[in-house]
């Protein structure tokens, strides 16, 4: 079976160190800095049964989102498994020219992350961002931290009402840290959502009670690397108690309609 893993970072060799040490004092996690390369990622999933990644980075800021995007679009050249997405900053001072490359680098949807960026979700001009990508590519958001606003469940709906064909992953069951807030607000919002970064909160119980909250035709398979190893992600979720059938729509047919691409 094809598995895609919808959630993937990845940084150039020589900031990946420093990169994953400033994402692991940002949620005081303690992370492995060897890790976070794209030889990395594809090392730790050699042997499991997950054959493709989504992958990609966020601007902290506006002056590095160029850079970012060669680099994913880069690594994406050179490893076949890899669908890229783009970055972008609330602060970019043209957006939709620099959309408008990333596509023609290849690259198929745009990562946000509210929280790191220092934006509310439904900033205007995140909103104008918004408004540039709908119906053209999909945007994997972060959402939810107890510590922060930026990314509350109820700005995604508020985003997700004003543009009805925006197509979104809500990651981390669409509330990190908040799951249960963001079913309040998400569950009958038309969007998917990604588990990463959940399952070592949750367990197993709450994990598959959100899946079946939301429904299996929404649910993506994610792993936050390098927050968490993809493979043990993948042995946790897969030791839930599903069909094959639901399986296979949320480790591959989802991301095919979440990506609007078929993968083999």
């Amino acid at each position: 079976m094809t598995v895609v893993d919808c959630h993937c970072h990845i940084y150039p060799e020589r900031i990946a160190a420093r990169a994953i040490e400033s994402v692991g004092d940002f949620y005081h996690i303690a992370m492995d800095a060897e890790e976070g390369t794209a030889d990395g990622l594809l090392a730790l999933c050699e042997g499991s049964p997950i054959t493709h990644h989504v992958v990609h980075s966020v601007a902290t800021k506006p002056e590095n989102v160029e850079s970012i995007n060669d680099f994913i679009a880069q690594e994406c050249q050179v490893h076949p498994e890899f669908i890229g997405f783009a970055t972008m900053h609330q602060d970019y001072p043209d957006p939709e020219r620099e959309i408008e490359r990333a596509l023609a680098l290849g690259l198929r949807g745009l990562k946000l992350h509210p929280d790191t960026q220092g934006v509310d979700m439904d900033d205007p001009r995140l909103m104008a961002i918004y408004e540039i990508v709908e119906g053209r590519m999909p945007i994997i958001m972060h959402c939810g931290d107890y510590r922060y606003d930026h990314s509350h469940p109820r700005r995604m709906k508020r985003v997700l009402r004003t543009f009805p064909d925006l197509v979104v992953d809500a990651a981390h069951f669409g509330g990190w840290s908040v799951y249960d807030l963001a079913v309040e607000f998400l569950e009958d919002e038309r969007c998917f959502l990604d588990m990463s970064s959940a399952q070592a909160f949750l367990g197993p119980r709450r994990t598959a009670e959100l899946v079946r909250l939301y429904g299996t035709d929404r649910i993506l398979f994610g792993s936050d690397f390098p927050m968490w190893d993809p493979k043990e992600e993948h042995a946790l979720f897969t030791s839930l108690d599903f069909t094959e059938s639901e399986f296979e729509d949320m480790l591959h047919h989802n991301a095919e309609r979440f990506l609007d691409l078929k993968i083999q």
